[in-house]
């Protein structure tokens, strides 16, 4: 475990591609730890809906890693890909840009990632209409979680839902129900380097409304 305080856990833990360490295995028994802590996670009504698929056939990966590829290479071509938004921008713009070029390098090598885990929902009757917000939130806080546990045992993760451009060509092939949604595709791999500082985020003076819009 590394020695990180709360607030340097949840600061810290970045989306890492260029920094998956791609030619380390990853036990298993790791990735089962931080799936246990993610199931602590709260989710709606106590359902506790949520499954993990956990990939680590290199047929598979190397199939999802594909479809990944493929709908990173149309989300690289269009205007609101990472790498082109704030181009004006003298701060924003060349932290955009290498953003763009870290996910062009991830999707190149989606499918050789060691782990590659797949959150996933149940929803019976399908996902229909209504609180969008109050069905996502009962997987999306323990993805985070997951992500946040394989932080503090040296193990970097990403954040990505591009693959889900396929979403049925990725169902077929991992055998779901029909009633069971993927929320994320998460790398895992073991970091290359433990230190990451936290990012550049606009300032809380911006966001922050209080009481009132």
């Amino acid at each position: 475990m590394l020695p990180l305080t709360p607030d340097e856990l949840l600061t810290t833990t970045r989306s890492v591609r260029r920094r998956l360490d791609l030619s380390r295995p990853v036990p298993i028994e790791l990735v089962e730890e931080c799936l246990t802590v993610a199931l602590q996670a709260p989710s709606g009504s106590n359902t506790q809906r949520w499954h993990w698929l956990v990939l680590t056939d290199p047929e598979i990966r190397r199939a999802i890693g594909e479809l990944y590829r493929r709908s990173c290479t149309a989300y690289l071509e269009s205007p609101g890909a990472a790498g082109k938004l704030f181009a004006d921008d003298p701060v924003r713009g060349p932290v955009q840009e290498r953003v763009g070029k870290s996910v062009a390098y991830l999707a190149e090598r989606m499918g050789d990632v060691p782990v590659l885990v797949i959150p996933c929902l149940r929803v019976p009757g399908g996902l229909g209409g209504g609180n969008q917000a109050g069905t996502w939130g009962s997987l999306l806080p323990a993805a985070w979680s997951y992500m946040l546990a394989a932080r503090a045992r040296g193990l970097g993760t990403a954040w990505t839902t591009l693959h889900l451009r396929y979403e049925k060509e990725a169902a077929e092939l991992l055998g779901l129900p029909d009633d069971v949604y993927q929320g994320a595709l998460i790398p895992t791999a073991y970091s290359l380097g433990v230190g990451f500082n936290p990012a550049p985020r606009e300032p809380l003076a911006k966001v922050m409304h209080r009481d009132r819009w």
